[in-house]
């Protein structure tokens, strides 16, 4: 069987997808599987790390600027979407996928349309509470939309093609053991550890926050922490360190890094993780069954982060603060407090498997083949 997925622009549309082809790969090695995305970002890179081929597409993304130069590049994207039809009608003649596979971005609507007008089955997945444009755009045509929480449901008007499956994760958030992880790390396995991540570029407001987060946490280190602030904020944040007084934190168990790289290791140790509610993120917290304490960015389109996370606490699985509220103070009253009661955690826990579907790569998977062999 052959399988083509298509996902772009941020890791949280294009880790789901991995994660399923992985899976693809595990029970059929023998199938083939491709993927297309969008020239020059971030899936160029991710994609072909895990083995998987990817040929790309001309496409870019609707400005929401009302200004002569949003008009620009909106005329450009219309051109390009013309190119990009034309380019995908070609890559899935030349594939022939039995099913198309697009989990967001916008590089999913020429590929999943092209393949619609070829009569081959397509498959949404939407990981956030809210559908996207794209996901809006070919809801109406595709097979299967696969949502990642019970309450999205409602925002489609498709609902018999909507099957509640959770977010899929990369085949390392699925097997992972917190005390083999804190051997493997050398940390010691009565000490809470803290994980702080903010993406791979890291968020300049938050590393600031957690300048003071960590100072104050000196004062009483009865918790470990690594802190990722993000290759683009790491040196800003040393220096930042230094004058504030904030010397030796590592030695005194606070872990300042440029980047995570072993994340899936790093976050199966942790009691707690503070990090942006991204679907993405969600989904690996999910998988681990990791208590959060959420921040939502607010500079991302229609604020879906913060209704990601809202979702998460009012199911009992994290606390939100949102960025406007936050100090370094009060996210320390909040992770001292959390981490003084071991029982909430163990809640919080329970809850975050039970809403992120520890199956969803396996769901995902069944309905795929499914189509397949139909």
């Amino acid at each position: 069987m052959k399988f083509l997925f298509t996902c772009g622009g941020t890791a949280g549309h294009i880790n789901p997808a991995i994660g399923v082809a992985q899976r693809l790969r595990e029970l059929m090695p023998d199938c083939d599987i491709m993927f297309v995305g969008a020239e020059g970002k971030m899936e160029m890179e991710l994609v072909p790390r895990e083995g998987f081929a990817i040929s790309t597409v001309t496409i870019t993304n609707i400005s929401r600027e009302m200004s002569l130069a949003g008009l620009k590049h909106n005329a450009e994207t219309a051109k390009n979407v013309l190119t990009a039809m034309a380019q995908s009608r070609r890559i899935v003649k030349e594939f022939s996928p039995d099913v198309v596979i697009g989990t967001g971005g916008y590089v999913c609507y020429p590929v999943l349309r092209a393949a619609q007008l070829m009569h081959i089955p397509t498959v949404i997945h939407e990981s956030n509470a809210v559908p996207g444009l794209t996901t809006k755009m070919l809801a109406a045509t595709t097979d299967r939309i696969l949502v990642g929480f019970e309450e999205s449901r409602a925002n489609y008007r498709q609902k018999d093609k909507v099957i509640v499956t959770g977010t899929p994760v990369r085949k390392d958030f699925r097997n992972s053991d917190k005390n083999e992880a804190r051997e493997k790390l050398g940390l010691p396995k009565d000490k809470p550890l803290v994980v702080s991540v903010w993406g791979s570029l890291g968020a300049e407001f938050m590393n600031r926050i957690m300048v003071g987060f960590i100072a104050k946490a000196l004062g009483n280190p009865f918790f470990g922490l690594i802190h990722s602030a993000g290759k683009a904020g790491y040196k800003t944040m040393l220096e930042d360190m230094e004058r504030e007084g904030v010397r030796n934190a590592k030695e005194r168990g606070m872990d300042v890094r440029r980047y995570i790289y072993d994340m899936p290791l790093v976050m199966a140790a942790a009691d707690l993780v503070i990090c942006r509610s991204g679907a993405s993120t969600l989904s690996e917290l999910a998988a681990l069954g990791k208590p959060a304490i959420l921040v939502p960015s607010p500079n991302v389109t229609n604020n879906h982060q913060e209704k990601n996370a809202r979702v998460l606490e009012k199911a009992g699985a994290a606390a939100v603060i949102p960025e406007s509220e936050i100090t370094d103070a009060k996210l320390l009253g909040s992770v001292s407090l959390l981490l003084s009661r071991p029982d909430t955690l163990e809640a919080m826990s329970e809850q975050m498997k039970e809403i992120g579907f520890g199956d969803a790569t396996e769901r995902i998977t069944d309905i795929i083949l499914d189509l397949a062999r139909k």
